[in-house]
């Protein structure tokens, strides 16, 4: 059983964060984002190489244009990447770490 004062403390340090969270939803720290772009994309948030993914996180065009992302920029390559990220936690939210299946499991988010 925790003591008063280290639930306290806990409860303290939580708070911004929950606040900040949608309910339901978990947040996703920044260095994972950062990761599964190296492993996309090799961390170039501007990528287009042709293959219909864009930018950092190699979002389908498609599911740029579903997850609000038009609000931003017209696809994900032309996004700064703090965009583009927002527009990943809408994805991650729908549809899971499967999104980004090979990545998502290389980086042990998905099994």
């Amino acid at each position: 059983m925790m003591r008063p004062t280290v639930l306290l403390a806990l409860t303290t340090a939580l708070l911004p964060l929950a606040a900040a969270t949608p309910a339901g939803a978990a947040a996703v720290p920044d260095a994972t984002w950062q990761r599964l772009a190296d492993c996309e994309s090799d961390g170039d948030w501007h990528a287009n190489t042709g293959n219909g993914f864009y930018g950092g996180l190699q979002i389908w065009q498609p599911t740029w244009q579903e997850t609000g992302g038009l609000r931003y920029a017209e696809r994900p390559d032309l996004a700064p990447r703090r965009h583009q990220i927002a527009v990943a936690q809408e994805i991650q939210r729908r549809q899971g770490w499967s999104a980004w299946p090979q990545c998502a499991r290389e980086l042990g988010l998905i099994r």
